[in-house]
């Protein structure tokens, strides 16, 4: 089952009704409810295997956020969890463990006790199943006071792992440590990554170094989603497999109770600023909250947008325009905005602060924290709710900390959350001022890294997650798709408008063919083609073969006889990416899934594009895979149905590079399945 965030944009189950002074543009604490009908929750609840019981329920995520207009954000991909990976397939292997170091290395684990449980699981749940462990982080002393180099790191880790953690002095050139000394020497722990340049930079040079001899690496820094760094993101293309680990995984938990979850009423209280970087996430929030508060200062540009007197310099530059389209969406939406109708503010020449009003605000004074006015109607509104999230902190200037205020807010949650009502707190601000109430930090879900949360609210797909080995998310009806799905299977990767195969289903009706392609129009016509002619042997999907392809095939119920990959489309303008479809997890996905004696097939134009097929397919295929032919390159096309691109191709007298994979050297009984001539 998939781990997809789900939000549903359905009718609430309550509304707010709110009204506004025309005169003053000025929205009142009069707030009354209209209830509705009920709306289903979509969630399914599940038990872990692997003893994670904090992981009470499998997230029923879809891929799909909405936004104001109707746009769609594929923010959250299907992902490939460690826990549903194959663990007789970790025996022997070299796996690189991405981990978070606020939470493994920090020192106040009771705020990220299940974090911190599910990250020292994730490292020896990989240990218990034969694996060669190797760490590798991001830390300093702001992590923790005591760690201050790489041997009290691994000093630290063995006490808290209970395993010998050996730290490993240098990324480039080390010698990989072998399988057979694994045992005493335990869990390697390479060096800081928090002053390498490239790994911020992403470079492909450095990361493909720094995973030399890898064969699957798992990313359990969450944290580190929204950005692109050599160690979570470049690391996947040189790795067998990239999967989520127990701790990354417990944090997609966090985001879908954060946002996946349907409790009305549901108010938003957003604080901070930088209303213009952030616009995209509250137009989010206003499109599912059923009311938001506004407690920092973005405050400032809903009130300069609704022509309340601000200071010029609490305006945000563009922010005008921004803060209109929120009122206005709320307004559409009929839910209410609130912000603070009294601060207090100190001036430059006065020590003690006094008590203003939202439009008595002067030049010179500056405001500190919300006004008793302010808080009494926020603890109002937030009373009467079933559900809150508090992103960003109560203050106003980044020197003063508005802990009056904090307090009685952190206050009003507590009371909330022994009323059954959901709280999140995102954000280390917000977290931090939790810390005095127990019965707060145990009943609320906390999420510390707002950045991440910011990115998925702006809709913005999150790279550390979008690098990792998607699971094909769908259970797939093969009776329903094909007549006989016991028969022989061909699969066609990059199957571009399906010409080969429409031609190849229709010359073997004794064959099934399935193509898989990335660009959803071409695979959309194809099935519509397919529908049209009635075709009963031949399919398509959407999809990334390089991460579904083992997913997809595993389910099918008869034999894979032949994979073939034709005029894949290299970026020479970009050398990482040239080859980006033929990786090493695809290969082995084929050779695994690919019956005995089977076969593929690989052709292109470009002949260093071939060239490289073909050593990639004899360097990963682990000795099972030999050239089916004694010339170098077959002259002809041996099915006698082309791609559009061959056919392009050779009207143009380019020739073709063409090459034919055996699963094995002899090949009895199998011709009649590929002499398709």
């Amino acid at each position: 089952m998939s781990r997809i965030l789900d939000i549903h944009h359905c009718p609430p189950t309550y509304s707010f009704m709110f009204f506004t002074s025309k005169s003053q543009y000025f929205i009142t604490n009069h707030v009354h409810f209209k209830k509705q009908q009920a709306v289903p929750s979509s969630l399914q609840a599940f038990s872990s295997e692997m003893g994670l019981d904090h992981l009470t329920e499998r997230c029923s995520f879809s891929n799909k956020v909405k936004g104001e207009e109707g746009n769609v954000y594929d923010t959250l991909p299907h992902v490939r969890y460690l826990r549903e990976f194959q663990k007789d397939e970790l025996i022997g292997k070299v796996v690189m463990v991405r981990f978070d170091s606020n939470v493994l290395l920090g020192e106040k684990r009771d705020q990220q006790a299940k974090l911190f449980d599910s990250a020292v699981l994730t490292v020896k749940y990989l240990y218990e199943a034969g694996a060669m462990v190797i760490l590798v982080g991001s830390w300093s002393v702001k992590t923790n006071s005591k760690l201050r180099s790489a041997d009290s790191v691994s000093a630290y880790l063995s006490s808290i792992l209970e395993l010998r953690v050996v730290p490993v002095k240098s990324f480039l050139g080390r010698k990989q440590p072998t399988t057979e000394n694994s045992r005493t020497q335990s869990i390697f722990l390479l060096e800081n990554l928090s002053q390498v340049k490239e790994d911020v930079a992403n470079c492909s040079r450095f990361s493909e170094q720094l995973c030399a001899g890898v064969d699957i690496f798992v990313n359990d820094a969450f944290s580190q989603s929204h950005k692109v760094l050599g160690s979570t993101v470049g690391v996947t293309s040189f790795c067998y497999a990239s999967l989520a680990g127990f701790q990354f995984e417990e944090s997609l938990v966090q985001l879908k109770n954060a946002f996946g979850t349907k409790k009305n009423p549901y108010i938003a209280m957003i604080g901070g600023g930088n209303l213009v970087e952030k616009a995209a996430a509250v137009h989010y929030l206003v499109s599912s909250a059923d009311g938001l508060v506004f407690v920092g200062n973005m405050a400032f540009q809903i009130m300069h947008a609704l022509e309340l007197p601000v200071p010029r310099r609490l305006v945000e530059v563009g922010a005008f325009t921004e803060a209109t389209r929120i009122i206005q969406f709320a307004n559409s939406r009929n839910i209410p905005i609130l912000f603070p109708k009294d601060f207090w503010c100190r001036n430059g020449h006065l020590k003690k602060a006094e008590l203003v009003p939202v439009h008595g605000i002067l030049e010179g004074w500056s405001p500190i924290a919300l006004g008793p006015n302010s808080l009494e109607e926020i603890t109002t509104l937030l009373s009467k709710s079933k559900k809150v999230v508090w992103i960003g902190p109560v203050k106003f200037d980044s020197a003063i900390q508005d802990s009056s205020g904090t307090s009685i807010l952190v206050k009003t949650l507590r009371k909330l959350s022994q009323r059954n009502c959901d709280v999140t707190v995102v954000g280390n601000t917000a977290c931090k001022a939790l810390m005095g109430e127990s019965a707060v930090l145990s009943s609320c879900n906390i999420i510390e890294n707002a950045s991440v949360v910011w990115e998925f609210l702006k809709g913005r797909k999150l790279p550390g997650l979008i690098a990792l080995d998607r699971g094909y998310p769908f259970s797939i009806d093969w009776h329903a798709i094909y007549a006989d799905p016991t028969q022989p299977l061909l699969v066609d990767i990059g199957s571009g408008n399906g010409l080969f195969l429409f031609g190849m289903a229709k010359k073997r009706k004794d064959m099934n063919f399935l193509g898989l392609e990335m660009n959803g129009k071409l695979v959309k016509r194809c099935l519509e083609a397919v529908h049209q002619s009635g075709l009963k042997n031949g399919h398509f999907i959407e999809t990334n073969a390089t991460s579904t392809f083992r997913s997809i095939v595993s389910g099918y119920p008869g034999k894979l006889v032949l994979a073939s990959i034709q005029c894949p489309n290299p970026d020479f303008n970009k050398p990482e990416h040239r080859w980006k479809m033929v990786q090493r997890s695809l290969i082995e996905a084929i050779r695994d899934r690919l019956s005995s004696k089977g076969k593929v097939f690989l052709q292109s134009d470009i002949e260093a594009v071939a060239l490289r097929m073909k050593q990639q397919f004899l360097k990963y295929g682990n000795g099972e895979f030999t050239i089916d032919h004694q010339e170098e390159w077959l002259r002809e096309n041996p099915f006698g149905v082309q791609s559009d691109w061959e056919q392009h191709v050779l009207r143009r007298g380019v020739p073709m590079y063409r090459l034919m994979l055996s699963k094995c050297r002899e090949e009895p009984k199998f011709k009649h399945y590929l002499h398709i001539v």
